[in-house]
């Protein structure tokens, strides 16, 4: 096979494929592990060249230059990556990490995936290639159809396909027998007019990948502060004393937060990582814009690695509040922040009583940390003026993941480091947009006000049961009591979990909708009729009514900026998500529905003129969206110490102490990204920065449990999961994967995702939020 370095079509004079082009594109795919040296640092100049490489074998040299000097600029387009924010003001010319680029260069790719591709492919043989080889095909550039019966996807022209999905809307006997799911990349306008077109249809089931990430997050925030956001922005974490990552491996999924780190350290921040893995990004940092991160040895990250043990993070804060509880007494007023308790908080007298009764040998046993390193991390909050806690899907996706962060928050509330400058939570958004999707109505529980306005602004009249969210829409596919499933954006069958319920619970759907730029394993989980919609990138520029239009984006602090795609689109057949919403709401609702659909889909602004009088803090959308920066969305605790709970306070909670122990003879398995991967979007097959080289198909193990369990490093092995049920241990297995003696806590392990997933089990979820436990699987390994 040839490698996707030398691949032929991947270069040349034109901007957009054609259909002369070969219908497959070659690519290497996995073959034997290779482990070579761990990386120290992040980024650096290796990141460049990497970048640089994979611009230029998906688009070319002037087609990469001009992306990525684009790429989140004022007058250019937000990265279709991560939601990590830009620093306000000034930007660099190169304002883009080593994924970022690689998202970009997977986005504009010349590579084209035409009819002639599928009719070369039946969906048979190509659900037996692997997510990297789908992706790396190239651009969708037609509508196509499978329908009942057929062995290939075949062209259909845009006003049947709607047709298709109006009839089957048409047959339903209840509009909840559709779902109506979203990704992270969508647009803000998009968003809104996706839900408006769900309730005009009179169904909440809006679950959206928020429920597979930060849904906890939002739940414990919502509890105690009265917003599910976090409560910094950048030039807060520039100005920390004292910056906890916990759970969170910003080298890979977040890696422009590593130069605002950078920053923090220049002015004397102290960084205390909080990890299962050494993760590169978390020990070392060399920026490719310094001088002392191209020939230098870069900046020391963490002054302090805590190497937690998987579900461990609860204790960890638990322990920590004790200590400080400890401090307090011995020392009244000096620790606590007693005025702002006073004032601001309530539930104090109940929280500290739990402190009195923690038994710190369980928290040095739930950890896996010696009782100096926690009391060293006491002492460090103890005397910080300004702290902040970042977190990520380490602490969302365990089954006590709301009280973990509800404990978190509780511990930053002690200190009054609620609505002060550089102090605050920080749970890091993953997708572009991922948290603007939520706040423009994506969400199958949204609050009444939010439904009153909405039917004030447009006429209609909202369903106001709640939906199901992304765990119960597959078990409503499962029981049969969906005919539609319709995803705008995203790979749902590889981003959820237990992949084989998911992938037949699809199966059991009349229709399946997916509206998507590139080919992915979603495709080929069709229901009865399945439907391919191409849909322009954020890197494509979108012309309506003969006009550029512009969407907007929220990042994962708050603040809502412009984004303009100028790449001519791979195929004249594509449409924006927009133009797909409303195109499709015309034809299903009537051109008499008193949403005037044509005329949001001719022009943005207008969708934006709704959004002002619907959603609080979007005052003079199109005026203030056009400043250079955007504009930031109120947020009660940290501007004003306002707590929109229900009793106006912010609330410190009470949770019954738990942590994850490590059954004999098995392993408590996460699931995490690899360095060459974004989400379920794989861009190859190493993992530079953990030194794994060329098979995707391992697991990271304590050397020493490796011993204990009789196997050796390198050996093939079976993963089989274990779920206590009421009826008995249900068990799912994967096979064919290495073992990798790594630096990992007794007792832990780690595999990449979404091989990993059939692993996971769909009713193993966090409590309250109902999110997938994806970081707390407990596995056997079994010898090949």
């Amino acid at each position: 096979m040839t490698s996707i370095e030398s691949d032929p079509t991947a270069a040349g004079a034109t901007e957009r494929g054609s259909a002369a082009e070969a219908t497959e594109t070659d690519v290497d795919e996995p073959t034997t592990t290779r482990v070579g040296h761990r990386k120290s640092y992040a980024a650096g100049v290796p990141a460049v060249a990497v970048s640089m490489q994979r611009g230029l074998t998906q688009m070319g040299p002037l087609r990469t230059a001009r992306t990525l000097l684009e790429l989140n600029q004022r007058d250019g387009f937000d990265c279709p990556g991560c939601a990590w924010p830009e620093k306000p003001g000034g930007r660099k010319h190169a304002e883009f990490c080593e994924n970022g680029a690689k998202a970009v260069a997977e986005e504009a790719t010349r590579r084209t995936v035409t009819p002639e591709f599928f009719a070369a492919h039946s969906v048979d043989s190509l659900r037996d290639r692997t997510e990297y080889w789908l992706s790396q095909q190239g651009r969708l550039t037609h509508p196509m159809v499978l329908r009942e019966g057929d062995t290939h996807y075949r062209p259909i022209d845009w006003d049947d396909a709607y047709a298709l999905i109006a009839d089957e809307l048409a047959a339903q006997s209840s509009p909840d027998e559709s779902v109506f799911y979203t990704s992270g990349r969508t647009s803000n306008e998009a968003a809104f007019t996706y839900q408006l077109l769900a309730r005009s249809l009179g169904t909440n089931n809006l679950p959206d990948c928020s429920n597979m990430c930060h849904e906890s997050s939002g739940h414990a925030l919502s509890t105690t502060i009265g917003i599910g956001k976090g409560s910094v922005s950048v030039l807060d974490v520039e100005n920390a004393d004292l910056i906890v990552i916990a759970g969170q491996n910003p080298g890979t999924n977040h890696p422009r937060m590593l130069s605002i780190l950078d920053a923090a350290k220049r002015k004397g921040a102290k960084i205390v990582a909080v990890n299962p893995l050494p993760e590169a990004g978390l020990m070392r940092f060399k920026d490719p814009q310094r001088v002392n991160g191209v020939v230098g040895s870069g900046t020391t990250m963490a002054d302090e690695f805590l190497q937690i043990r998987l579900g461990g993070d609860m204790a960890l804060f638990r322990g920590l509040a004790t200590l400080l509880h400890r401090a307090e007494k011995a020392a009244p007023g000096t620790v606590f922040d007693t005025e702002f308790l006073d004032t601001y908080c309530d539930g104090v007298d109940e929280y500290v009583a739990t402190l009195a009764d923690t038994d710190m040998d369980e928290i040095v046993e739930a950890t896996g940390l010696s009782l100096r390193q926690i009391e060293e991390f006491a002492d460090r909050w103890a005397n910080s003026e300004r702290i902040i806690v970042c977190w990520a899907m380490g602490l969302t996706q365990h089954a006590h993941a709301v009280a973990t962060i509800e404990e978190v928050t509780n511990t930053l509330l002690l200190r009054g480091m609620i609505g002060k400058p550089g102090a605050g939570v920080c749970p890091v958004r993953g997708h572009s947009n991922v948290q603007g999707d939520r706040t423009m109505g994506i969400w199958e529980q949204m609050d009444e006000a939010f439904l009153a306005a909405v039917d004030a602004e447009f006429g209609i009249t909202s369903p106001r049961d709640h939906g199901w969210d992304v765990v119960d829409s597959i078990r409503a596919m499962r029981d049969g009591k969906v005919s539609m499933f319709m995803s705008m954006g995203g790979n749902f069958v590889s981003a959820t979990p237990d992949t084989d319920v998911t992938r037949a619970a699809l199966n059991r759907c009349r229709l399946t909708v997916q509206v998507s730029t590139k080919l992915n394993a979603s495709h080929l989980a069709t229901g009865s009729t399945a439907l391919i919609l191409p849909t322009l990138g954020r890197t494509d520029r979108d012309m309506r009514a003969g006009r550029k239009q512009k969407v907007t984006v929220e990042d994962s602090m708050g603040s809502v900026h412009l984004s303009r795609g100028s790449l001519t689109p791979a195929s004249d057949e594509l449409r924006s998500e927009v133009g797909i919403i409303c195109e499709l709401a015309e034809k299903v609702l009537g051109t008499d529905h008193p949403v005037d659909w044509s005329a949001m889909a001719s022009d943005y602004d207008v969708i934006r003129d709704h959004v002002e009088k619907v959603v609080p803090g979007f005052d003079d959308f199109n005026t203030r969206v056009r400043q250079p920066d955007g504009f930031l969305l109120p947020h009660p605790p940290r501007d004003d110490r306002e707590f929109p709970t229900d009793n106006g306070k912010a609330n410190l909670t009470v949770n019954p102490l738990q942590w994850l122990p490590t059954p004999q003879g098995r392993l408590i398995l996460q699931t995490m990204r690899s360095h060459d991967q974004y989400n379920t979007t794989i861009y190859g097959h190493d993992d530079r920065y953990r030194g794994i080289k060329g098979n995707r198909r391992v697991i990271l193990c304590n050397g020493d449990d490796l011993t204990e369990l009789g196997l050796r490093d390198g050996q093939s092995v079976s993963i089989v999961s274990e779920f206590a049920t009421d009826d008995g241990v249900e068990e799912r297995r994967v096979d064919g994967f290495t073992v990798v003696a790594y630096s990992t806590p007794r007792g832990n392990a780690a595999a990449y995702y979404p091989e990993t997933n059939p692993l996971v089990p769909l009713d193993h979820v966090a409590v309250k939020s109902n999110t997938p436990v994806s970081k707390g699987i407990t596995v056997r390994l079994i010898a090949a």
